[in-house]
């Protein structure tokens, strides 16, 4: 079932309290122990959507892709344009990392700084209405 995960930036030396006004919301299958489940993501990624919101920016609204390459033989990518490759972020080692409140996961972002994350909420995401005829 797919999950809405929301992670807020972990404390760090700019933000030494951590800040939830600089985070993602991210809605990915996770399976029974909270690990992205890739099987499933290929089914639904069409509904793996993301949105990263940051203090003072634009909203921006991408997808969640899974690509060759990266230290365990795939890597999972935030893309904000399908059509270039400069604005994706890679998750460190997210195929790994357990998507449970309570928990921290490294992202880096387009200017390839690394920012850890906790997670602070993981709940089911609903499911877009159908339309009736």
């Amino acid at each position: 079932m797919l999950q809405h995960i929301t992670l807020h930036l972990a404390r760090s030396k700019e933000f030494p309290e951590g800040s939830r006004h600089h985070g993602y919301e991210i809605v990915a299958p996770l399976d029974a122990d909270g690990l992205i489940d890739p099987a499933e993501w290929r089914e639904k990624r069409a509904q793996c959507r993301v949105r990263r919101f940051w203090a003072g920016e634009a909203d921006q609204h991408g997808v969640l892709v899974h690509r060759p390459g990266g230290a365990d033989g795939a890597t999972w990518m935030i893309d904000y344009d399908l059509d270039r490759t400069t604005d994706d972020e890679a998750g460190y080692r997210l195929a790994k990392h357990r998507f449970a409140p309570g928990e921290y996961v490294t992202i880096r972002d387009e200017d390839e700084k690394l920012h850890t994350f906790q997670v602070v909420a993981v709940r089911g995401a609903q499911q877009p209405e159908k339309e009736h005829a």
